[in-house]
């Protein structure tokens, strides 16, 4: 997508806005507001190539395991044909956690394809997190939750993986 398409474009998570009204602005830096939006967002995200977001809108704890050139030729390599989101839960509790359920659509060299997804999100430091199921969470039961939120990893966002 040029940057023109991106001004006038619909934007691809399918709010029926424009990309710059949209996803853009979160791709520019501005929080996304909630794990819905974060989610919608991060779509996007492969549609346009920006996979620095996608970095840096995954769990802190687990950016520096992510194949960034895996994700940079799949977003490259695939026509994005679509997102639906099913449902998004706020799931409350201290820090706040989210599930949101989707199905994404694309085509590749093998063909069309639709994954349907429940993700994880948690809210830290006023930003909500990707939970990144691929990408093993290096602590025991008892440890302090990766999140930061000072809580032992059982009793946070171990519950939601």
């Amino acid at each position: 997508m040029t940057d023109d398409q991106k001004t006038d474009a619909n934007c691809p998570c399918g709010s029926g806005n424009s990309y710059a009204e949209c996803c853009g602005r979160y791709h520019q830096g501005l929080s996304a507001p909630s794990a819905e939006r974060l989610m919608r967002s991060r779509y996007s995200a492969y549609v346009v190539g920006a996979i620095d977001y996608l970095q840096a809108t995954t769990l802190p704890a687990q950016q520096h395991a992510l194949d960034l050139q895996s994700m940079r030729e799949w977003s490259a390599n695939s026509t994005w044909l679509g997102l639906e989101v099913e449902e998004s839960q706020v799931l409350g509790g201290r820090p706040e956690h989210a599930l949101v359920s989707f199905t994404a659509r694309w085509h590749d060299g093998a063909g069309a394809h639709a994954q349907h997804e429940r993700s994880a999100f948690v809210q830290h430091d006023e930003r909500w997190y990707f939970i990144d199921p691929t990408v093993p969470l290096k602590a025991g039961r008892n440890d302090p939750c990766p999140c930061g939120s000072g809580q032992k990893y059982k009793k946070c966002c171990a519950i939601y993986l």
